[in-house]
């Protein structure tokens, strides 16, 4: 795809993943809306894409945990755009008993109703613009999730909402993927509190970033990155559910 003359909205851009897919579009000649809490990293990342490849880059510093976030933003941003990144989210590990329930709400809402809400907003621009709706589940949706419940539950949200979606908007113009990372070297691990969560191999953002721009030019509705965990995504996809459950709890207490 040619980004030059397009605008991408990221959210989750204040580091890791977002960041990466902001520097690789910046790099491609789309214009930028950076959306994070941290307006700080916000700014220090806009300012080196400006420098570095002559593209406008706006900053909406937003916690997408407060209503109506989606809207919110489309009001914000005030003009069309052709790319949308849903790549905000964050993850809890453990017993769900043990869980904080105001912690447990704030994922799905930003993993689940944020995505959900900005999706809705933007979709017509994307419509409009022949563009692209990229939303980032996870290998953990692809099964049950015992040492991360309601994230995995949400990612599982995440990607059969993606799937129908492109189904729905198969005879327009628009690209519509969800793109599955497994453990990746990024903060999401120091806000879980453990890099246990991980578990399989590991990869950089880039080159999270380098399969998902890649799947993109693909017609597929969803991706895995890395081939060890599309293996692991394919074997969980067949498995009895019981057993899959299993397996993923022994995994999980190795």
């Amino acid at each position: 795809m040619d980004y030059h003359g397009t605008t991408a909205l990221i959210t989750g851009a204040s580091a890791g993943i977002g960041a990466e897919f902001a520097r690789r579009l910046a790099a491609r000649g789309a214009d930028l809306v950076l959306v994070a809490r941290r307006k700080d990293r916000l700014d220090a990342l806009a300012a080196e894409l400006r420098a570095s490849h002559d593209v406008r880059v706006d900053v909406v510093a937003l916690d997408l945990t407060e209503p109506n976030a989606g809207r919110t933003l489309h009001e914000a941003v005030g003009r069309p755009v052709q790319v949308l990144i849903n790549n905000a989210g964050f993850g809890s590990y453990g017993p769900f008993v043990d869980e904080d329930p105001a912690r447990s709400a704030d994922q799905i809402l930003v993993n689940v109703a944020a995505l959900t809400d900005l999706s809705h907003a933007f979709l017509p621009d994307l419509i409009a613009g022949g563009g692209v709706l990229l939303n980032i589940a996870s290998v953990a949706a692809y099964g049950p999730t015992p040492s991360m419940p309601v994230y995995g539950a949400t990612k599982a949200y995440v990607l059969n909402f993606t799937e129908a979606l492109a189904y729905q908007l198969r005879n327009t113009p628009v690209r519509v993927l969800a793109y599955s990372p497994g453990a990746t070297e990024t903060e999401f691990f120091d806000v879980v509190g453990t890099r246990d969560a991980g578990g399989g191999v590991w990869q950089s953002p880039a080159q999270v970033v380098t399969g998902a721009l890649r799947a993109l030019d693909g017609r597929a509705p969803s991706a895995v990155a890395g081939r060890t965990n599309r293996i692991a995504t394919a074997v969980a996809r067949v498995l009895p559910r019981r057993w899959a459950l299993t397996l993923a709890g022994r995994l999980a207490s190795a």
